[in-house]
């Protein structure tokens, strides 16, 4: 059991709120289904995430993922920045 391989979860969101200093809040929005009448509705979480460099603004698309804990209420990391489709310079 000591080498047992933690899935670390990822997950697309947008930055809205950068007000803080080493923190972001990212919100994520998915579908659910409604257990009695099958419809989908959207739900939305907001995580306050770590991000290391200030970087990252209000609007941009951002993975993050899951890590120990930074602090009471910080659970997750910025890993990267989503490209937009059509920006990529080559």
């Amino acid at each position: 059991m000591a080498n047992k391989e933690t899935k670390i979860r990822k997950i697309v969101g947008v930055v809205v709120s950068d007000k803080m200093n080493k923190t972001r809040v990212v919100s994520v929005s998915r579908l659910k289904k409604h257990p009695k009448y099958l419809k989908y509705y959207r739900t939305t979480s907001k995580f306050k995430v770590h991000d290391e460099t200030n970087e990252y603004k209000t609007g941009d698309t951002v993975i993050i993922e899951e890590t120990r804990p930074l602090s009471r209420e910080k659970r997750w990391r910025i890993t990267g920045k989503v490209a937009k489709p059509g920006t990529s310079r080559t």
